[in-house]
């Protein structure tokens, strides 16, 4: 009975350890299997899966975003403002995770337009709907249907709406934790200066206007630069005038946010930013209020013409169809542009944001700057336009002081003996089949040089200067033409003036032409009277500066230096001479041509100094028949030469009504402008 009972712990002490030695043997077993599964796992991370995961690590990180500077302000030579960035707040839209939810990111939208934008918005400004914000966040759905679209890249921010009210963009951060995945950031928008009308803006062809980088005509236009592959989509560059020009000194350098991303690229916090450098700003050689008085006569005096009261006048009815004007005042001594003035011109700031189609289609004739290349006013139709000349026309009588000068330099007569008789017409060619006239047949009789370039002989030019130069350079061979076109490009005819404004036009000489149609006897007489060269007015204004300083072509400088954000100065920019011909016309022929520069010219001899000038009345033939066109050239004071002004009226008849009276009014203005420096330096009007 003892042994019994004895025995009783012995067994459950061997069942005790057996069920221990059970439990640990399933215990490592189990240990075993999880150590078999995991070694499994590895392999296969490693050497199955690691070049997937490998990839899915380079994703995960950072993402940089570029962030377009501020673009650089344009200032007159007074420093008044023409062109400036204005910086305004926008509303961006985060991808980040946990934006599958519909419903939560419709709430989003319709919230943002009831709550912050139709309390808050500026006066007059115009929202998105929420449809519309929808749709800018480009999650690949909208509030009216379920069609999805393919996304854009997550990391890129979506803006919803720019130029935020201080209130909106309290009220938004205020509540952070209710507008999740909104941040507001600033931009700029590009703003010019507008005229005292309202309705266009000052010197707009020149200063030129901004474009959508995103564009492909911007992307072709800035494919050899450099600094094009910094560029962003986003931005805008300049697409003309100034604003192109001066683009990489304008646009500064971009800066960078740097936003944590997740293995899909979404946005997964707040990002690190560095600020943009901002560009530089120009002082340019524009004075603004010359500018505003050249754009304002060009308008008034054209609206002058066109007037019904003189249908019965017999010299203002021929510029009655006048509806466009171009003038470019230039200092002779400098090569610094003063005014370059189109009529009509518009309001560049139609550009801000994207000009409408129907803005476009309005100005698209004259959008181009009228003063260096092809430009016209606006007219109905292409059928219509083509009736009418464009900004780009004939010299006229304002070539005839350089063509004395050839004369001269060539002694095919001299300065002083009156050796020729002007009887009014003049006739060459075989048997001189071919006749011509001065304007309206007028016969001036015995004259010297000067007063041939005075009384605007076409006779003289042609008999005393066309037919001797066709005669000395290979008359019926295209040496004539070649020495000919080599006289003009010494005062910059026929070849761009060197302004390095976009798209500047050469002009163009009919020479060849002509004398393929004609003979080049007949080509060479009308050469000599400027009805074989069509120039620029900014070209006829380098043209009038180099007769002033007696050979010497400036280039035509539009800035006068460059300064950065903080005001230090980057550049200067210094006058610089083209080419100097002065020394290859002797001082008497210089004087002689001078001494015949005193055509006509209403408003002219008002001024309280002596103007060099010379009219011109250039014909042209287009679809609707022959048109005259109004030209002017001059410089003052005479004595001491400062100022030269081009105008060119086409359709505007003759020179001294058409063009004159708007060349004296800019003189004014400079004289005004400038404490009256061109009457100081004329010492006053005396015989000349």
């Amino acid at each position: 009975m003892k042994s019994s009972i004895l025995d009783d712990p012995k067994r459950n002490e061997i069942t005790r350890k057996r069920h221990f030695s059970f439990r640990i043997n399933i215990f490592f077993f189990i240990m075993f299997a999880l150590f078999s599964i995991l070694i499994g796992r590895l392999a296969i991370l490693q050497f199955v899966q690691a070049k997937d995961l490998k990839a899915a690590e380079n994703r995960n990180g950072t993402k940089p975003i570029s962030i377009a500077p501020i673009r650089g302000n344009i200032y007159d030579s007074k420093k008044s403002p023409l062109a400036y960035t204005i910086p305004v707040q926008s509303l961006f839209f985060r991808v980040e995770p946990g934006q599958q939810n519909e419903d939560q990111v419709i709430t989003l939208a319709r919230r943002l337009k009831s709550d912050v934008f139709d309390k808050y918005a500026k006066p007059n400004s115009v929202s998105p709907t929420p449809e519309e914000i929808v749709i800018a966040m480009d999650l690949g759905y909208d509030i009216n249907q379920n069609e999805t679209k393919a996304p854009s890249y997550n990391w890129v921010p979506r803006k919803i709406k720019s130029d935020l009210s201080k209130e909106e963009i309290a009220y938004l951060l205020e509540r952070r934790d209710e507008f999740k995945w909104l941040e507001v950031t600033e931009e700029s928008i590009r703003t010019y200066e507008m005229d005292d009308d309202g309705v266009t803006t000052i010197a707009t062809q020149l200063i030129g206007y901004l474009n959508k980088y995103s564009t492909q005509t911007a992307q072709n236009m800035y494919k050899d630069s450099p600094e094009g592959k910094d560029y962003l989509l986003s931005e805008n560059v300049g697409f003309d005038g100034i604003e192109r020009m001066y683009q990489n000194e304008l646009r500064g350098k971009n800066g960078e946010k740097v936003y944590p991303v997740d293995a899909v690229m979404r946005i997964t916090g707040r990002a690190d930013v560095r600020a943009p450098v901002k560009g530089n700003n120009l002082f340019l050689s524009i004075n603004k209020d010359i500018q505003k008085a050249a754009e304002r006569i060009l308008e008034e005096h054209i609206k002058y013409l066109r007037s019904p009261t003189h249908a019965n006048d017999e010299y203002m009815k021929v510029g009655m169809k006048a509806s466009s004007g171009f003038a470019v005042a230039m200092e002779v001594d400098t090569g610094r542009v003063v005014t370059m003035a189109n009529y009509p011109d518009y309001d560049a700031n139609s550009w801000t944001g994207g000009m409408l189609s129907s803005t476009y289609k309005e100005i698209e004739t004259y959008i181009s700057n009228g003063t260096i290349k092809n430009a016209k006013s606006k007219y109905p139709d292409e059928k219509e336009n083509a009736k009418h000349p464009s900004s780009i026309v004939f010299m006229g009588s304002t070539i005839k002081p350089l063509t004395v000068l050839i004369g001269l330099k060539e002694k095919f007569f001299n300065g002083y003996e009156k050796s020729y008789y002007d009887s009014g017409s003049f006739s060459f060619g075989k048997g001189g089949a071919s006749t011509i006239t001065n304007s309206g047949k007028a016969a001036y009789g015995s004259m010297d040089a000067a007063e041939a370039i005075e009384h605007s002989s076409n006779t003289f030019m042609s008999e005393k200067i066309g037919i001797p130069f066709w005669d000395k350079y290979g008359r019926e061979k295209p040496a004539v033409t070649a020495k000919w076109a080599e006289y003009l490009a010494k005062f910059g005819m026929g070849v761009t003036t060197g302004s390095g404004l976009p798209g500047e036009f050469a002009g163009s000489n009919d020479f060849i032409k002509n004398a393929q149609k004609d003979s080049y006897q007949s080509a060479m007489v009308y050469a000599s009277w400027g009805q074989n060269e069509k120039t620029t007015t900014l070209q006829l204004a380098q043209y009038t500066a180099t007769l002033a300083s007696r050979g010497k072509r400036m280039k035509p400088l539009f800035v006068d230096e460059i300064r950065d954000y903080k005001g230090e100065l980057v550049q200067k920019i210094v006058p610089e001479v083209i080419e100097d011909s002065s020394s290859e016309f002797s001082n008497t022929d210089w004087n002689t041509i001078i001494h015949g520069m005193k055509s006509s010219a209403e408003g002219i001899e008002d001024l309280p100094f002596n103007v060099a000038r010379k009219t011109g009345t250039s014909t042209q033939d287009v679809a609707g028949g022959k048109v005259e066109n109004a030209v002017f050239i001059a410089f003052a004071p005479v004595e001491n030469p400062k100022l030269a002004v081009a105008v060119v009226v086409p359709e505007g008849g003759f020179g001294r009504y058409g063009a004159s009276p708007i060349a004296a009014k800019i003189f004014q203005a400079y004289d005004a402008a400038n404490d009256g420096i061109l009457t100081k330096m004329g010492g006053g009007k005396k015989p000349w």
